[in-house]
C-alpha cells in the first residue's frame, strides 16, 4: 500500500521546518506521541488535528483524501 499523502506531507514540511515533534505539538495542543502518530501514518487524524498540525507546518494546501477521519 502506498504512503498516504497526507502523512507524507505532513513529514516533509516537519524536516523542512526543523521543528521537532515536541514543538509541533506544544503549538497545537496535542501530545508529542499523537503527533508522531500522526506524522508517521500510525494512527488517523481527525480533520482539526490534521489542519492544526499542517498550519503549525505551514501547509497551506494538503492533499485532500479521505484517509483522515472527520470526528
Amino acid at each position: 500500500m502506498p504512503p498516504n499523502p497526507q502523512c507524507s506531507a505532513l513529514a516533509a514540511a516537519k524536516d523542512r521546518s526543523g521543528m521537532s515533534y515536541g514543538a509541533i505539538a506544544g503549538k497545537v495542543g496535542l501530545s508529542e506521541q499523537k503527533v508522531i502518530d500522526i506524522c508517521t501514518g500510525a494512527q488517523q487524524a481527525t480533520t482539526s488535528e490534521f489542519n492544526a498540525i499542517a498550519n503549525a507546518l505551514g501547509i497551506s494546501n494538503a492533499p485532500a483524501t479521505a484517509a483522515h477521519a472527520t470526528k
